[in-house]
């Protein structure tokens, strides 16, 4: 007789981050990737490779790539936690999104490309009808009303593109180390980036430098942005939820004594 699978735990409010934590996710993305730099380009590189190549399928590349993403991103995840618990990092660190719960993954990523299709179809159905509005009521006035129609379709796409990258932030994690259903990671993981807003958009514009200047070395640079996000995307995994969720960590089970161990706590010396 089979056990029965236990039920995902209801989702808690996120907890407090102040903003200047943003500064510290980073801090310890750093740190972790300096634990073992090979293993960790290699792993970018590819991961690079895999997304490079999807993306090139035709016909299909432009959704492919992105829906595989939250499936390797979730095994970096899994890498970064070995690490942070003191195990070694494996380059098949990597694979570990595709040998548990690739399914939920890989829904994490048509959701959020299928949100991306409908933000991009709203966004042209605003800027559509302000153009042929303005064709219908012609002159400068039908000028000025289409522009603006324009940019109220992009501010539009723009917010909900933000939004949808909100959900995707954590749900690569809150589906792989808590194995939480893929619409319901991608509700917490807004929810909490909505709570902690400030700290976000320090990250993200901290982000933005930082892919600047990781793509002027020949793009080499992503080498070490890549992995450095992914540990990064952790350490705010960790500060946000890990107080607040009981994790069930079945990547992580070193034993039957892991169900006693708090998912962040380091293995005794």
């Amino acid at each position: 007789m089979t056990e029965a699978r236990r039920p995902h735990p209801a989702p808690p409010a996120p907890g407090d981050v102040a903003p200047g934590h943003a500064l510290n996710w980073l801090s310890e993305g750093w740190r972790l990737f300096m634990k073992a730099p090979g293993v960790w380009a290699i792993q970018a590189l590819i991961f690079f490779v895999i997304l490079t190549a999807l993306g090139l399928m035709p016909f299909l590349g432009w959704a492919a790539a992105p829906i595989a993403l939250p499936v390797l991103v979730g095994g970096m995840i899994a890498g970064a936690q070995a690490l942070d618990r003191g195990e070694s990092l494996r380059v098949d660190h990597l694979f570990d999104g595709v040998r548990h719960h690739a399914g939920n993954l890989l829904l994490v990523g048509v959701f959020h490309l299928l949100g991306l299709l409908l933000a991009a179809l709203i966004a042209a159905a605003i800027g559509g009808s302000a153009a042929l509005t303005g064709a219908a009521v012609g002159a400068l006035a039908g000028m000025g009303m289409a522009g603006s129609g324009m940019m109220l379709g992009v501010v539009v796409f723009t917010v909900l593109w933000a939004l949808l990258m909100m959900a995707l932030w954590f749900a690569p994690a809150l589906v792989m180390l808590h194995e939480m259903a893929p619409l319901d990671a991608m509700r917490l993981s807004a929810r909490a980036c909505i709570h902690n807003l400030l700290a976000f958009l320090i990250l993200a514009a901290l982000l933005y430098v930082l892919l600047w200047v990781a793509m002027l070395p020949a793009g080499l640079g992503m080498l070490v942005l890549i992995p450095v996000i992914a540990c990064a995307l952790y350490a705010a995994w960790k500060e946000t939820f890990a107080p607040q969720l009981p994790a069930s960590l079945p990547i992580a089970a070193d034993g039957p004594e892991s169900a006693d161990r708090t998912p962040d706590a380091p293995p005794p010396p």
